[in-house]
């Protein structure tokens, strides 16, 4: 009977991993939209992001627009561009209080050292306003919270 429950555990975790990313975030579905396709056309949004701020701070895009951020960090320290929802923001910014060096591997999201520069194509399949934050500690809390409306 031990090795029967041991077995259904074992199952039972091995289902459930492969949709947890760090820290036990769901990575199945996305509130903003999906990752793009790099292979498709897609309208270049350029994001700068310095201390406490990001410019441009507010965007407009069409459902089911395909957009590829170009994210430049012309600060001095690191910064962060997560695209989700605020409340989805918030909590994931008190995860961020207790491992602020945690490195992100989400299509949603990168973290920036000084004059570095990454991508991001993202597609926008659902209507609303998103926000894009930095969640170094501190930082969202100084301003550094952009937002996407999508209509």
């Amino acid at each position: 009977m031990t090795r029967t429950i041991g077995i259904v555990l074992a199952l039972a975790t091995l289902s459930i991993a492969p949709t947890l990313g760090h820290e036990g975030h769901d990575h199945r579905g996305f509130s903003a939209g999906e990752p793009g396709d790099p292979k498709k056309p897609a309208r270049t949004i350029e994001i700068a992001l310095s201390e406490m701020s990001y410019e441009p701070s507010k965007i407009e895009v069409k459902r089911g627009e395909q957009i590829r951020f170009v994210l430049r960090n012309v600060g001095k320290e690191d910064h962060e561009f997560l695209l989700a929802t605020p409340k989805e923001n918030l909590a994931h910014a008190e995860v961020m209080k207790k491992h602020p060096h945690m490195e992100h591997d989400d299509p949603n999201g990168v973290r920036l050292a000084p004059n570095k520069t990454a991508e991001i194509v993202w597609k926008f399949t659902r209507a609303g306003t998103f926000e894009f934050s930095c969640l170094i500690p501190d930082h969202r809390d100084y301003g550094m919270v952009g937002h996407v409306t999508v209509k």
